[in-house]
Parts: C-alpha cells; sequence; structure tokens
C-alpha cells in the first residue's frame, strides 16, 4: 500500500482525543487498536472505540493514495508520537509481514513493527442518515451545565447524561439532576421527534473538541452523534424514561424571599464562600444563607461545636420575610459560576431556586449539621393540616360487669367506634410522616 503520512502537529492531539474512549483495561484486544484510514477522496482519519462509543478525528489537509486502512496499537503510536518533534512526521507503511511505523531516527528512518491485526475485528462504526441539527452555542453551554450536575452514580444510568426534553414542542428543556440538585434550561427548539438522552462523557467537555467549531446533532433509535468540523462523537442513547423533573420544581409563587445579587461581583463572591470556614469537608461542605435586618450573610464555622460566623455579603438586593437556610457549598459554588445570581426561598425546608432568565437550579437544603433534612433554625416549620380530632361523648354511668363464668371467654370485642388515645396518636404520626415525604 502506498504509505499515510500523520503530521505530528496534528497527531498529537488526535490521539489525545481518541485516549479517552480507549479503555486500557478492555479485555478484547482489537479496543486498544486505532484505525488509520485513508478515504476514498483522500482524507486521513482516525477512529477509536469502547464498543459504545465511537470518536472520529479527520486530519486538516487529505494525501494522494488509493483508499485504505490498518489498525495501529494507540499506546505504541502514543508513545512514539511523543518522542517526535513538532514539525516531524509519522509514516504508517503496510508491508509483506505487517504494518510498520517510521519515524524521524537521526538522518535516517526509524521504524517499529505492529502486530498484524485483521482489519475485520474492528467495530463498525454506525452510521446516522438523519438530518444534522445545529447546536447554538448558548444550547451547548446549557448541555455543558446540565451534563455537570448529572449523576454519575451507575445504578441510576438513566440519570448518566443530559436529558433533552421535546415534550412542548415549541420550547425544549435541557435537564441535568443527580436527585440532590437539578439543572434546566429553556427557550430550545430542536427537530427532535421524541426526547433523548446524551451519555455523559468527559469527551465532550474536551476544550479542543468545544473549539472546532460549530457542533451538529444526529439521532436515530438507538444512536445519537454530535459532530464538529472535524471530530465526530457516536454513541448509543440511554435507554429508559428519565423521571419526572417538572414535578420537583417549586411554585414560582411559593417563594416570598428573593436575593438578586450583583453579577459583576459573582467571581468575588465564590473566592469568599470558598473561604468560609467548613465543619464538615469530609461529606456535606454544609454553608449557611441568612437574610435577616436587611442583610444578606454566610454563615460557616471550623467546628460543630462552634457558634456561627457570619459574613455579610454587600451590594445585593433582597425582598421577603426574614430567613435562614443551609445547603451544599459545591451546589451554591456551581449555581453562581453558571450565572445564576438570583435566588428564591421559599421555607428553611424547601428547596432553594437559583435563577436567571430560563436557565434554574433546585437545590435541597440540609440541616446545619450536615444532613439532607432541614430541622427548625429561627422559623417556626409550616403548619401541617391534622383531621380534627373527634369530639369524645361524655362518659356513660358505669355498668357492673357480668361475672366470668367461663375462664375460655375472650369477653366481648372492644367498639370500632372510638379509636383509643395511642391509635389517634399512631395516624397522626404517620400522617406527618407523608406530608414531610411529599415536601421533600
Amino acid at each position: 500500500m502506498q504509505p499515510i503520512t500523520l503530521p505530528i502537529v496534528e497527531l498529537k492531539p488526535a490521539l489525545a482525543g481518541i485516549g479517552k474512549v480507549i479503555n486500557p483495561r478492555a479485555t478484547l484486544p482489537v479496543l486498544h487498536h486505532v484505525k488509520v484510514e485513508r478515504t476514498s477522496d483522500g482524507w486521513i482519519a482516525l477512529t477509536g472505540t469502547d464498543l459504545d462509543r465511537f470518536i472520529t478525528v479527520r486530519f486538516e489537509h487529505p494525501a494522494e493514495g488509493p483508499p485504505t486502512a490498518v489498525l495501529i496499537p494507540y499506546d505504541q503510536l502514543a508513545q512514539i508520537t511523543k518522542n517526535c518533534g513538532r514539525g516531524e512526521n509519522v509514516i504508517i507503511d503496510q508491508t509483506p509481514n505487517g504494518p510498520v511505523i517510521k519515524f524521524a531516527l537521526a538522518d535516517s528512518l526509524g521504524e517499529q513493527k505492529v502486530p498484524p491485526v485483521p482489519l475485520g475485528e474492528f467495530p463498525v462504526t454506525p452510521r446516522i442518515k438523519a438530518d444534522a441539527m445545529p447546536l447554538p452555542a448558548d444550547l451547548r453551554q446549557s448541555i455543558h451545565e446540565a451534563m455537570d450536575c448529572a449523576s454519575t452514580d451507575e445504578t441510576r444510568y438513566v440519570l448518566n447524561g443530559t436529558f433533552i426534553d421535546t415534550t412542548n414542542p415549541k420550547a425544549n428543556y435541557i435537564v441535568g439532576t443527580d436527585g440532590k440538585h437539578l439543572y434546566s434550561a429553556n427557550s430550545f427548539t430542536l427537530p427532535l421527534k421524541k426526547s433523548v438522552i446524551i451519555p455523559s462523557h468527559k469527551f465532550l467537555g474536551w476544550k479542543e473538541f468545544n473549539n472546532d467549531g460549530e457542533w451538529q446533532l444526529r439521532t436515530d433509535d438507538t444512536n445519537l452523534q454530535i459532530s464538529s468540523r472535524r471530530w465526530r462523537f457516536i454513541s448509543k442513547q440511554i435507554d429508559g424514561n428519565y423521571p419526572n423533573w417538572r414535578q420537583t420544581i417549586p411554585s414560582q409563587d411559593a417563594a416570598k424571599t428573593h436575593i438578586t445579587l450583583d453579577p459583576a461581583k459573582l467571581e468575588t463572591l465564590i473566592k469568599l464562600i470558598q473561604r468560609m470556614p467548613c465543619h464538615d469537608t469530609e461529606r456535606y461542605h454544609t454553608i449557611g444563607l441568612e437574610w435577616q435586618n436587611g442583610q444578606f450573610l454566610l454563615l460557616g464555622k471550623d467546628q460543630p461545636n462552634e457558634p456561627w460566623l457570619r459574613v455579610p455579603v454587600p451590594d445585593i438586593k433582597g425582598t421577603g420575610p426574614e430567613m435562614t437556610i443551609f445547603l451544599n457549598r459545591r451546589f451554591l459554588i456551581k449555581a453562581l459560576q453558571y450565572g445564576l445570581n438570583t435566588i428564591s426561598l421559599i421555607s428553611f425546608v424547601s428547596p432553594l431556586r437559583f435563577h436567571n432568565k430560563g436557565r434554574q437550579m433546585i437545590v435541597m437544603p440540609l440541616r446545619p449539621d450536615g444532613s439532607s433534612t432541614q430541622p427548625q433554625v429561627h422559623q417556626q416549620p409550616a403548619p401541617v393540616n391534622l383531621p380534627q380530632p373527634r369530639a369524645v361523648p361524655p362518659a356513660a354511668p358505669p355498668t357492673p360487669k357480668p361475672m366470668i363464668t367461663n375462664p375460655t371467654s375472650e369477653g366481648p370485642a372492644p367498639s370500632n367506634e372510638q379509636k383509643t388515645p395511642v391509635e389517634e396518636a399512631i395516624d397522626m404520626t404517620l400522617l406527618i410522616r407523608d406530608k414531610l415525604n411529599d415536601g421533600f
């Protein structure tokens, strides 16, 4: 075959991107290889896969020669590339004894033999024939933000991605959640026939891929493809029904306390939050937010038994009843990094809502000690509607008890019309539990 020439200046970033899908622990030897090919149009392309995902990169300039393809071990090609200069080339040549990799060695060419692997063992790259849909920059940003909020728990695989909700064709939503916080953004309209879950993958957040022009999305019943000018990412869709995320969004009318932060001061506020003391850094990273006497304050402490340190936040606008609420500071920092500068609060046991225009993040509150259920801090808990106890009729005059003539007799059955105080207490406890579960 006519050799394939790979410029180092393009090969290094190509291997860096493909390496994000190469699994070093894969049991199939072919998955440790890169497919190097020259297409019928002369384009040079490299492809790597882990069976579920395929990453392909096309080099900038076409080359002369007939179409051909060869499998090269990823680690071997990466090691040679690492030791080559930026202006040099790596040449892939085919010999009767198998492929060889040629590279500059002093004033001559060095070469390494490659163990031959049949090309037919490499998985076939799926082809998606659907029309491409452009993903504008603001939509791409929302996909990244939602993916950053998605779950990484393998037992909740349906949450391991970004959900594009097309229930409303005129207002699609981008959603990501891990059960502790939820992100959503709207005002998008895509020509999708049904909702799609884009699996989270580190390649989608890679800088080189994001700087390679506008994204294009293609989907079919099984796979999806996101491509840029030179890169192409193909993955299986996540099967399953995404949870009804809308029911976790608190009503906007329910929030009475609103804190608006200065957008120009968010970076300074993030640095202040990062310097705040934290008494439970190993798990909950608790921080408090307090709206009191016209001031917005951050609450933190070094030790659980210490009093809360209160640090005022300047340049804010606040309205509504006074309130103190606690949350995970990592979620607070994330919301501010997204530019969500308005905080809406319902009560100290209700989810917080960070929002700005069509984007929002819902965060579950914490107790001051870090656990996930918020106790009373300053405010009284919202009243729970309990059933009114029945009026107890006046006691009837006592009647003489009959003598027990049969020792095996069980006596008269208790009346079902009147519950005992213990039964009423149990009913009220169960009802309170149900109300709290509904609230969370």
